[in-house]
């Protein structure tokens, strides 16, 4: 089915072009991604679809039987509703009836002696069975749990606002529209939560136009990628990775279609400076002709320069934490943490939303205290923190100066100097947002130039959290470049599996209780560690056991007592058990479907067992060390 056509669409934003002439279509079966750079235009472009914004041109048309739903990056919610109703306001069939049967309930539970309201309530009953409205319920409850959201009847207002971005999430899901149309829907998730929501969204029969920046995801699901470049749209048939090799050969084509503009415009201007003044009409042709060269350009606005990055140099002692321990309200994130950390350090934390990452994060930069042990940072640390509220920026002031602040020039580890202009351009600000205001920038893009700010310190311990939030691909992926010559130690809270795949050489994983355990390789080798069924994940967990630190007393040599022989006994025998009960609560779980309840309990089970086999597969990698 045919779901709306553009043609010839245009938007500005003040006096600044965001595209033109951006014509394309979209069917029932096309699962469309769209990217460009922070402030190209794609949150516009989705606004204007789902007709939340008009066009400055152009002409949208929809099928007047389709349904379109939107999800913004941060949708709007009455703060008094609860979360079960809210996720029950939807426009579809099933959920008008849901509401009306919960109408109908509440007016008779006010005046249960009314037998009009009876008689409505029954039909209405009946319907729920002919139409298996009950299944709605259920499923909005079990969406809502694996998205992490429990509890159903807590006012919205009571709610983070991660929570509250998955709440939506979930009221999209529950009743997906004939288009659904996401702006950065993993923003805020966990990588195991967007792992399960990429197979939902497989799964659906909706077509799809998304914003992400997650990669995988694009990868996955998309068939079809829209770009917005240079207020251009440009249209990819084919996945993410597609698209790089088609954004490649273009690239390829504009570089050499510059290399030969400017050949060209060479031999113009030498023939004009060598050219008699009285072939007035010839050279008036010529002079045309080399002003045309001179306005057409085939590069890219952020066209990437070659730096490497800048850091400065750190003594032997960098970052240790002994027995570090952190808790709110009751509640222990962090218990009796220890690491000590190396030059050259890669280190990516993840773990469930609310587990303590950031709350590491701010104990490491000094923004917190520790309820417990001590981190000692090394004198020669100069520690550079991304993070996710990013600082204030001066609106008052313009984009250069804000930057030349920081520094004028930059030296590379090659001892190369960069200029701020230049550092500008390459994150992706052309030299006409230089003399920019930054009240006139995008959230995107003050969150990009944060970013640059925090890099042009030339830090040697450089913190992200949540780096690839608001962040566009590209710039992304111009951070992953950086990041490869950085010299530091770097440490990242990141749901983003590519950056992560791409970034991080150790993982620390929060799971549950306080704990921090840790995983060798990136985040694709922790998966496959976490995934493994078979005795082996135990010598993984000496692997990883044995990159914790040691006092020297710990290095001295180890006998086994006769009972810690008996205990490593009992432990192997015991460890593939839990391993078995392991997998076929995965299996019970995998099959619960939609129902909610028995969802809950199975995970409270699962979350125990793993519980009590992380405890023994670490006894028992002390153990075996020791023997």
């Amino acid at each position: 089915m045919h779901l709306l056509s553009v043609q010839n669409l245009s938007k500005h934003y003040g006096d600044k072009p965001l595209f033109t002439d951006a014509s394309f279509s979209i069917s029932n079966l096309d699962r469309i991604g769209l990217t460009g750079v922070n402030g190209s235009g794609k949150s516009a472009l989705l606004k204007i679809l789902a007709g939340l914004e008009t066009p400055d041109a152009g002409k949208i048309t929809r099928n007047p039987k389709a349904r379109i739903e939107y999800l913004p990056q941060n949708p709007l919610m009455d703060e008094q509703t609860a979360v079960l109703d809210y996720l029950f306001q939807g426009q579809s069939p099933t959920m008008q009836l849901l509401r009306s049967y919960q109408n109908a309930a509440l007016a008779l539970s006010q005046n249960p002696h009314n037998s009009k309201l009876q008689g409505q309530l029954d039909a209405l009953n009946q319907k729920m069975d002919a139409e298996n409205g009950w299944a709605a319920e259920a499923n909005a409850k079990a969406i809502l749990t694996r998205l992490g959201v429990t509890d159903f009847s807590a006012p919205l207002g009571r709610l983070s606002g991660g929570q509250r971005r998955r709440t939506a999430l979930a009221r999209a899901l529950l009743d997906p529209a004939d288009l659904l149309i996401l702006d950065e829907p993993t923003n805020h998730i966990d990588p195991e939560t967007i792992a399960w929501l990429e197979t939902y969204l497989g799964k659906l029969k909706s077509a799809l136009l998304m914003v992400t920046h997650d990669r995988y995801l694009l990868d996955r699901i998309a068939n079809q990628i829209l770009e917005i470049d240079g207020g251009r749209l440009h249209i990819h048939r084919g996945n993410y990775s597609v698209f790089l090799k088609d954004k490649a050969q273009r690239e390829s084509l504009k570089q050499k279609l510059e290399v030969d503009r400017r050949n060209i415009l060479r031999r113009e201007l030498d023939w004009l400076h060598r050219s008699p003044m009285a072939r007035g009409g010839k050279q008036k042709a010529r002079i045309q002709r080399a002003e045309t060269l001179l306005e057409t350009r085939h590069t890219s606005p952020g066209a990437p320069l070659n730096i490497t990055a800048a850091s400065r140099r750190s003594g032997k002692q960098i970052l240790a934490l002994r027995k570090v321990s952190k808790g709110f309200g009751g509640q222990t994130l962090i218990k009796a943490f220890s690491y000590i950390v190396k030059k050259g350090d890669r280190l990516g934390i993840v773990g469930p939303n609310g587990a303590g990452k950031s709350a590491l994060l701010n104990l490491i930069a000094g923004r917190l205290q520790p309820d417990a042990g001590e981190i000692t940072l090394g004198a020669t640390i100069h520690t550079g923190y991304f993070d996710q509220e990013g600082e204030a920026l001066n609106e008052n002031q313009r984009v250069l100066d804000n930057v030349t602040e920081i520094a004028e020039v930059v030296r590379t580890a090659n001892d190369e100097r960069i200029t701020a202009a230049q550092m500008l351009s390459r994150f992706q600000f052309p030299r006409r947002m230089h003399r920019s205001y930054i009240s006139a920038l995008s959230g995107g893009e003050r969150r990009r130039l944060s970013l640059l700010r925090t890099l042009m310190m030339a830090p040697n311990l450089l913190l992200l959290d949540e780096p690839t939030n608001d962040l566009d691909i590209q710039t992304l992926s111009i951070l992953e470049d950086y990041l490869e010559t950085f010299q530091g130690v770097l440490i990242v809270v990141s749901h983003d599996r590519y950056f992560l795949d791409r970034t991080v050489e150790h993982i620390f994983a929060f799971e549950g209780d306080g704990q921090i355990r840790q995983y060798p390789g990136n985040y694709s080798a922790y998966q496959s560690q976490k995934a493994q069924r078979h005795p082996q994940v135990a010598k993984k967990a000496r692997a990883a056991k044995s990159s914790l630190p040691s006092s020297p007393a710990q290095n001295a040599p180890r006998r086994l007592s006769y009972k810690e022989k008996q205990e490593l006994t009992r432990l192997e025998e015991r460890i593939p058990e839990l391993e078995a009960q392991k997998e076929s609560l995965i299996e019970k779980i995998n099959q619960a479907g939609s129902d909610y309840q028995n969802l809950q309990s199975l995970s409270a089970t699962f979350n125990q067992l793993e519980n009590e086999l992380d405890a023994d597969l670490n006894r028992w990698a002390e153990l075996a060390e020791w023997a």
